[in-house]
């Protein structure tokens, strides 16, 4: 991507006090300073590189740059944004699964390439500044590369899973020239060198106020995730492992504590602190009786309750439910990751029994379509409990604070699930699957080949439920056009004592499979004379 090099370096470093705990990094914003004064002092070297660490919450589910704020649950069969209004969080999402035609490369919603290198290049910036300016010893420099390598391959890790090969710019200098796009297997070696090259320098744990910088075991965390995405089973096989032999995290006894951080089970994470920085996610899926108005934009479907197992593990059969007159389902039937994941009818949230129906007081149905946006209302019958916190009461006053996880023990296990089945190992991929399982007293899974697989994706959709995953996870098994196309999501419309199965979309939803690749934007196209559009989008 060709730009002319700042002379000044803007650290605009939210306040990324991630907790007021004195043991926790408490970052402070710095003025706008050069090259050169930075490097005159370890603390302003520190803050330059505390700003990379701002791209966990970006990315995560209570920022805004993996769908521009939408969650990519709305783009499968999960979740349902209620209004038709275009916007974000409102219509947006829904033109994107009724339409294919809606990414071309002039406009994608989930793209990212404009802000992946902007990030990229204030990474090469640094790196580049550090080898010009730098007098420090070269056991600090390689400590601050090692965090800053991390953060490039988190954000070549962005663009690999969206683009496969990508421009790959390994310095500054090469970013100020045209450049031609590498191949998908290039750019995963790129990812896998940068993330090789933070766990061989960066140290086991931080000394006290440095706790929240990404450690050896962090990185290979990533990696696991990664490699994944790279088809490289072994190494991402081997990087799951050094995680779980080390025995540093473990599960949380609770599912409903799994995500919530400032624990054994959480990784890598970002603390928001009430005073700021803090983020909006209760305001935007809270129900109306919650005492806001502009809440519950988005709701669970039908088609997610479905995929939870009963207590004993059995499936529920739904099919007498899918009727214009049932009664209410037995949801105390189904395990503990479905009621600490949804409001469902008859659920208590913050004291209330819900109603989720047609005039309900606690929960109020609004049919999809029915006003332009669905303030409030749920369009499915159910609202979002995961992730959000059930202790904020003035949502109208408060700003909401809880963490963002952004990789957690039980996804290692299940990557080491993934990445065991693909080399053959059956017995250490039920092993990870069912230790995951084991958490809430499910019984073990004793599938295999194919079967097994098929468990252990919907393993995987109700482990990490709303957590920013399955969009992408269906998209790298090539699986979204076959399961996301020519279908529809649906809910219930309760009135009174009735449940009614409802189709919530009014039309089929698609896939297309060229969106696999997504395009080069159209600004790259006409300012990089050597870069070349995807076969797919020719």
């Amino acid at each position: 991507m060709k730009k002319i090099l700042e002379k000044m370096l803007l650290l605009s470093l939210i306040a990324f006090a991630l907790s007021s705990c004195s043991d926790w990094l408490d970052l402070t914003p710095s003025d706008r300073l050069s090259n050169k004064v930075i490097w005159e002092e370890k603390s302003s070297v520190d803050l330059y590189v505390n700003g990379f660490y701002t791209y966990l919450s970006q990315y995560g589910q209570f920022g805004d740059q993996q769908f521009q704020g939408s969650l990519t649950e709305s783009l499968t069969n999960t979740f349902k944004y209620g209004s038709y209004a275009l916007g974000h969080k409102a219509g947006h999402p829904n033109n994107y699964v009724f339409n294919a035609a809606t990414v071309t490369p002039a406009s994608c919603f989930y793209d990212n390439w404009t802000d992946g290198y902007n990030k990229i290049r204030r990474m090469n910036e640094f790196l580049h500044a550090m080898k010009k300016h730098s007098g420090f010893s070269s056991e600090e420099n390689t400590l601050w590369e090692a965090q800053v390598r991390f953060f490039r391959a988190f954000m070549y890790f962005q663009l690999a899973k969206r683009h496969g090969g990508v421009i790959l710019y390994e310095s500054l200098e090469q970013m100020e020239k045209n450049k031609a796009r590498s191949t998908e297997e290039e750019t995963w070696n790129l990812v896998e060198s940068d993330l090789n090259y933070a766990i061989a320098n960066l140290p086991d744990s931080w000394p006290a106020g440095e706790k929240g910088r990404v450690t050896k075991l962090m990185a290979q965390a990533f990696k696991s995730r990664a490699m994944l995405y790279a088809k490289r089973w072994q190494a991402a096989y081997d990087a799951a492992e050094a995680v779980i032999n080390s025995g540093a995290y473990g599960l949380m006894e609770k599912y409903a504590d799994s995500w919530k951080g400032s624990n054994k089970e959480a990784i890598l994470e970002f603390r928001y602190d009430a005073i700021g920085p803090n983020h909006g996610f209760d305001k935007d899926y809270v129900p109306l009786s919650d005492g806001y108005e502009h809440g519950a934009l988005g709701t669970p479907t039908q088609e997610m309750v479905e995929s939870y197992e009963k207590k004993d593990g059995s499936k529920m059969d739904w099919s007498p439910y899918h009727t214009a007159t049932a009664v209410r389902p037995p949801y105390e039937d189904l395990e503990p990751r479905f009621h600490a994941t949804i409001i469902y009818p008859g659920s208590t949230w913050k004291g209330k029994v819900m109603e989720n129906s047609v005039g309900g007081v606690n929960g109020t149905f609004m049919a999809y379509r029915e006003q332009p946006y669905s303030y409030g209302h749920t369009t499915t019958g159910y609202f979002l409990r995961k992730l959000m916190d059930e202790s904020l009461i003035d949502i109208k006053g408060k700003a909401s604070s809880q963490t963002w996880v952004e990789l957690r023990y039980a996804e290692v296990l299940l990557n080491k699930a993934e990445a065991a089945f693909r080399l053959n190992r059956m017995a250490e991929a039920a092993q990870a699957m069912n230790q995951v399982r084991a958490r809430v007293a499910l019984p073990a899974k004793t599938s295999e080949g194919e079967e097994w697989f098929r468990d252990y994706r919907n393993e995987r959709q109700v482990e990490l439920a709303y957590e920013g995953q399955l969009f992408w996870d269906m998209r790298r098994w090539k699986l979204a056009h076959i399961e996301y196309s020519k279908y529809r999501c649906h809910g219930f419309k309760i009135t009174g004592t009735n449940y009614e199965y409802i189709d919530v979309d009014y039309q089929d939803r698609q896939f297309s499979e060229r969106t696999y690749v997504l395009p080069i934007p159209n600004t790259e196209l006409q300012n990089n004379s050597l870069i070349e559009q995807y076969d797919e989008w020719k």
